[in-house]
């Protein structure tokens, strides 16, 4: 397998594409009639990948819609193939079955992936925890991240602490999306009454909360290279 490519790199190889680079995968959305359609979608993306599709490609199935990902089998990251085989999937349902993807930003459900983030004193001691209570593996490629097996369920991640912290909330959500949708998404949340706690990471990040201070993060992949 070719190196993984910088975030910027990877981000820039779909850019006039309807795929998105979330938490290290390429991803995209195919809204369908039924599962039948879902079905071709899916044959076609798999077809289009030909060999690699067992090593790179995650198809979900929906009777609304299909979500296709792309990352390299045991890797944090993609590859210059990974991009090569959005161009072939894209070609495969939008010429051959004549679909549409989503567009990755402004659309009801647009292309998103959830983490969850714990803060911890002790990230091997707590880590352990988690990992035994959720059934969890370790993330492939290092880091301290858990993921479900299943790939269906968030993954968690450890955040280390410089010192306790027993009036603010020790977990949080990271909900990484399109890097296009992220000011779209931030002022919707600010006009539903929501909070802007900091924006000194941004544009890697921007912590916002409710009225109450339950935060979330709202992440792109810019400014982490």
């Amino acid at each position: 397998m070719t190196s993984p490519l910088s975030r910027p790199d990877a981000s820039a190889a779909v850019a006039r594409t309807p795929w998105r680079l979330l938490l290290g995968s390429l991803v995209a959305s195919v809204p369908v009639d039924g599962l039948s359609q879902a079905l071709a979608v899916a044959a076609a993306a798999v077809d289009a990948c030909a060999g690699d599709a067992d090593d790179h490609l995650t198809v979900d199935l929906r009777a609304d819609r299909v979500e296709l990902a792309l990352q390299p089998r045991g890797v944090r990251g993609v590859s210059a193939r990974d991009a090569e085989l959005a161009g072939l999937i894209t070609a495969a349902v939008s010429d051959g079955l004549g679909l549409r993807f989503a567009a990755p930003a402004g659309t009801p459900r647009p292309v998103q992936l959830l983490e969850i983030a714990i803060d911890a004193m002790d990230i091997d001691a707590v880590r352990q925890f988690w990992k035994a209570v959720t059934g969890y593996v370790d993330e492939p490629g290092g880091g301290n991240g858990l993921v479900d097996p299943a790939r269906q369920l968030p993954t968690l991640w450890f955040q280390q602490m410089d010192e306790p912290r027993t009036q603010r909330n020790r977990i949080h959500f990271d909900l990484d999306v399109a890097h296009d949708e992220a000011p779209a998404r931030i002022q919707a949340a600010l006009d539903a009454g929501g909070v802007l706690v900091s924006d000194a990471e941004a544009r890697a990040f921007w912590i916002l909360a409710d009225v109450e201070g339950n935060e979330i993060c709202i992440c792109t992949w810019q400014d982490r290279d």
